[in-house]
């Protein structure tokens, strides 16, 4: 029995109200999260504004390196939502009314009692070519063409249309992981740690500083498909960080988020 391969995936975020910090993101940490349950890795992430250009060459790029591209955003009503438009230009595909979209958009619209108007209808937009995602959230779809997969920017929304994309996904070698932190200083660990990670090269080793507490620290994530092997290279960043004088803590020490002002 062959061994699963490593299947990777780019997302593009799209829309100007994330890149003026009006609107704060969380699907990328979603997705990143529920992809690799299914063994599929996010390499690259992309904050797209709502230019034409801009996001055909993203999606064309992206598309064309990765196994799975995901967009979110820019599937909505109004003027400034162009995504459909420009998946469509990315694959050379005619954009349409996709018949079945309009038809649950206009059951959806009438059960709600309102109006039935070409801007909602935007919603029902789709390359010529494309699958639907179908979602019982909003009603209106997104859709797939090819390897990639459009979704909204609303994350209730984009969840359950990342639920109908599943079935499109293929698995591969999911990562498993293991936190070590200390208040051992980043650059006291450096050197070590570059040759922990030569000794590794199947591992992904990261290093996450923090100051807490009046005291600087850093911590450690191993990533990898195999867990002995995670915890072989555990167990030697464990007696290092004790080496360097420091108390290794596993799954990491607990830094608090900063608070707005």
């Amino acid at each position: 029995m062959s061994e699963p391969r490593r299947i990777t995936a780019a997302v593009l975020i799209i829309g100007n109200e994330i890149l003026s910090g009006r609107t704060h993101d969380v699907n990328l940490k979603f997705l990143g999260l529920e992809l690799n349950k299914l063994g599929i890795q996010v390499r690259e992430a992309r904050v797209v504004p709502d230019i034409e250009d801009e996001i055909v060459d993203a999606v064309n790029q992206c598309r064309a390196k990765y196994n799975y591209v995901f967009t979110t955003g820019g599937i909505g009503p109004t003027h400034d939502d162009i995504t459909a438009d420009c998946i469509a230009k990315a694959f050379g595909q005619k954009l349409i009314h996709h018949p079945v979209a309009e038809k649950l958009l206009r059951e959806r619209i009438a059960k709600m009692g309102n109006e039935v108007t070409e801007a909602r209808l935007r919603m029902a937009r789709t390359p010529e070519h494309a699958e639907l995602l179908i979602n019982e959230v909003s009603g209106a779809p997104g859709f797939k063409v090819d390897n990639v997969f459009v979704m909204a920017g609303i994350p209730r929304v984009m969840q359950a249309m990342f639920g109908a994309a599943v079935q499109f996904l293929e698995r591969g070698v999911t990562l498993l992981s293991r936190t070590i932190g200390s208040f051992v200083a980043e650059g006291t660990i450096a050197t070590a740690l570059g040759l922990l990670q030569d000794d590794y090269p199947d591992i992904d080793i990261g290093s996450y500083p923090f100051y807490f507490d009046g005291k600087p620290g850093s911590n450690l994530v191993l990533r990898g498909p195999d867990q002995a092997r995670i915890d072989e290279a555990g167990g030697r960043l464990h007696d290092l960080i004790i080496d360097l004088g420091g108390k290794p803590v596993e799954g990491g020490v607990e830094v608090p988020a900063p608070k707005d002002d």
